[in-house]
């Protein structure tokens, strides 16, 4: 009797004939993009952005990592002005990456996690 609940209940299994096609699909649609080069005022502008930030401030941020822009987004945990790096929860940013810090002050609204990031992933800005 068991036996035939098993083999009744392979019919509603979801059949994949091309096993893997929708997995080679998605990294095909990975596009691969250069890293911008910012403007001295652009620099400027994201070095004060940089001074500003404290342990503690909600943040988005958007910063170029392997081939795309990740936009984070959460609490700062950590801020290293020797190292260069900025720690949005658990995700150590170096500065060099950053294209972009918004506040909350500056109508970046961000909804953290309780101890988790808010990321997601741009391939054109």
């Amino acid at each position: 009797m068991f036996k035939e609940k098993a083999d009744r209940a392979k019919q509603f299994v979801p059949f994949d004939a091309l096993k893997g096609f929708r997995e080679a699909l998605a990294a095909k649609e990975h596009t691969i993009m250069p890293k911008a080069t910012l403007s001295e005022e652009a620099l400027e502008e994201l070095d004060y952005k940089l001074r500003q930030i404290t342990p503690g401030s909600i943040l988005t941020v958007i910063y170029f990592q392997g081939g795309e822009y990740i936009k984070v987004c959460g609490m700062v945990s950590k801020i290293n002005s020797q190292k260069q790096i900025l720690t949005i929860v658990n995700t150590p940013i170096p500065f060099g990456d950053i294209y972009d810090i918004l506040s909350e002050n500056a109508g970046a609204f961000c909804i953290p996690g309780d101890e988790k990031t808010n990321t997601e992933k741009h391939h054109a800005l």
